[in-house]
């Protein structure tokens, strides 16, 4: 195990994290809320803390392996949210706890959107601005940008992104080096983002939220400005904007890749998984409308699919934005929401959940077995877009949605021993493995109230998430460490 060089790589990597921090300072002396000073010691702790960790290995050579990849992208992760939550703890109004720090910071890294903040309109503006920052540089991978911007590191860059990027597809280059693919991955996320950005300005928004609100838009991170989400505006025509670029972000980002680099749109009507995401998305939506129209939630047909399209989109696509407060939703519907949650968005998209190309095989793959139950000897192949899916991808899924399960269940028992209620326990879980961020009991205006315990327990669900399980959990395996 290359040691030096993780910690080599991780040093670098905290040290260059005190650049988050000058944005931040940037605003706060524009707006002049008095938290420059703040988010300078934290860049100083920062740089000084990277800096004695990077030099005791700075001459190290050794190549990183798989394995390192994924050692240093756990390393580097739990190390980023750990300092990400400096400017939480040194912030006086509100006075948050470390763990409270953390569970903040991790939640905005992971681009879950569950915050224990409350009164979030009265924050000064950089902290804000930092909050929604977190989400935008976590939606893409801190890690993925350090590949594709310090290749001077001299690390096998493979094995960061395969370690860290998002879906079941994480062989698939975009170009010949991988630095190049990290690049043209951050393009396409910050050219959607500007986009983002005046669509919200000219739906209404301030350029401040507007910027904010695109941050945690296309990294489907849900954190808002303001404790009303996008309700605070009760705009239409904004939520029709975060609607589109939820969707967008929820589209594998390789795709937005290869219909701009060929300049055409022919790439997404070809793509098997985007039809089923979209189809998915559209019948949740008309079950959700009318579900609410029926029970008499809203007065109209028009109104209710206003707020059940919405609420669908974001659940889906795990954003966690609200128009509406869903939890106290009548029926299913709550539950309905935390359960599409699960689904979540493209392989390859910024969002969370189990993605829809692993659905689409587990969907498959139990028709085959109900086949073949009926011709025993019949070779039957599972297809997607025409092209053969090999049994060790199939195997791999179901080992992923397994463990998926496993680490829902036990997370939840864990939740309910601390105190909890059965309702706040599975939904705080489900909310937060799935990076979806809102739940339901307890947990359904924000996770303030949670004792500690729980708050750790639903960090450590957020970066299982985060990581798609295997990465955080293969560093647990006794031969992970075996020579």
């Amino acid at each position: 195990m290359g040691f030096n060089a993780v910690q080599r790589v991780v040093g670098f990597l905290i040290a260059g994290s005190s650049l988050m921090m000058l944005p931040p300072v940037l605003v706060s002396l524009w707006y002049e809320d008095g938290t420059a000073n703040m988010f300078l010691l934290s860049a100083a702790i920062l740089l000084l803390a990277g800096i004695l960790i990077y030099l005791p290995v700075r001459h190290a050579t050794q190549d990183l392996r798989l394995r390192d990849g994924f050692l240093v992208v756990v390393s580097a992760w739990l190390a980023l949210v750990l300092v990400g939550a400096l400017p939480f703890l040194l912030m006086t109004t509100p006075q948050l706890s470390y763990v409270d720090a953390v569970f903040e910071s991790m939640s905005g890294l992971t681009t879950t959107g569950a915050t224990i903040v409350t009164h979030i309109d009265n924050l000064p503006r950089a902290l804000l601005y930092y909050r929604q920052q977190l989400q935008w540089l976590g939606g893409m991978g801190i890690i993925v940008l350090a590949v594709a911007i310090l290749p001077m590191l001299r690390i096998g860059g493979m094995q960061l992104y395969r370690a860290e990027t998002p879906g079941p597809m994480k062989d698939h280059k975009l170009t010949p080096r991988i630095t190049e693919t990290a690049k043209a991955l951050w393009l396409i996320y910050v050219g959607i983002t500007v986009i983002c950005v005046f669509a919200y300005w000219l739906g209404g928004m301030k350029l401040f939220d507007a910027v904010g609100h695109a941050f945690s838009t296309v990294a489907i991170g849900g954190f808002s400005t303001h404790d009303d989400s996008l309700a605070f505006w009760n705009n239409p025509t904004l939520e029709i904007v975060a609607s589109i670029f939820m969707l967008i972000a929820g589209v594998n980002f390789a795709l937005h890749f290869t219909a701009w680099r060929r300049a055409s749109a022919q790439p997404y009507f070809m793509d098997p998984e985007l039809k089923v995401y979209l189809t998915l998305i559209f019948a949740f939506a008309i079950l959700a409308s009318f579900a609410l129209y029926f029970t008499g939630t809203y007065d109209s047909l028009v109104t209710s699919f206003r707020y059940g399209s919405f609420q669908v989109i974001s659940a889906m696509t795990t954003t966690g934005f609200t128009t509406a407060d869903f939890y106290a939703w009548p029926g299913f519907l709550p539950v309905l929401l935390i359960c599409i949650a699960f689904i979540g968005g493209c392989a390859g998209s910024t969002a969370g959940g189990m993605k829809v190309y692993r659905v689409i095989l587990l969907y498959r793959q139990s028709v085959r077995e109900i086949q073949r139950l009926i011709h025993p000897h019949a070779v039957i192949q599972i297809k997607i877009g025409g092209q053969k899916t090999s049994d060790t991808v199939i195997s791999a899924v179901w080992g992923f949605f397994f463990l998926y399960i496993a680490n829902f269940a036990v997370m939840t028992m864990m939740l309910t021993a601390t105190g909890l209620d059965a309702e706040t326990s599975y939904s705080a879980v489900g909310a937060c493995i799935t990076n979806l961020g809102p739940a339901l009991g307890d947990a359904g205006v924000n996770y303030a109230s949670l004792n500690n315990t729980a708050k750790l327990i639903l960090s450590a669900a957020m970066l299982l998430g985060r990581l798609e399980i295997y990465t955080l959990l293969v560093i647990l395996s006794p031969a992970f460490w075996r020579d």
